[in-house]
């Protein structure tokens, strides 16, 4: 479960930042360059969410969902620098729920995990 938290944290800073980068340059005016790294890091954030080996897509992404709101929430503190302004930029009882539901997601992830990335398996 270890490596499914971390593959969790990596994929949501991937999601996060990259989405942040092309926020910078479409609507801050930042150059091109930035939104195409943003761009890159959002394809990478889609290669690493497959390195997940529980046979259920949907559960998966049911648990990310409540890492990505925890993350969220500390990006828009940490680095846009929300401060005071945190409890109205986000939903405190809507991410409580989240967090909850994310709990209920992440224990029953813990019987679905296989083997998904066998050498040899066929993808079609």
């Amino acid at each position: 479960m270890l490596k499914a938290y971390m593959l969790f944290v990596i994929a949501g800073l991937a999601e996060i930042g990259g989405g942040y980068l092309v926020w910078l340059w479409l609507l801050n005016g930042k150059p091109t360059w930035v939104g195409v790294v943003g761009g890159f890091i959002l394809f990478l954030y889609g290669v690493v969410a497959t390195r997940q080996e529980f046979s259920s897509f949907g559960k998966v992404y049911a648990a990310y969902g409540g890492v990505f709101i925890v993350m969220s929430v500390l990006w828009g503190w940490v680095v846009a620098k929300w401060g005071r302004d945190l409890p109205h930029r986000c939903n405190s009882h809507a991410a409580r729920v989240e967090i909850g539901q994310t709990v209920t997601s992440t224990s029953s992830l813990n019987g679905t995990i296989k083997r998904v990335h066998e050498p040899g398996r066929n993808s079609a």
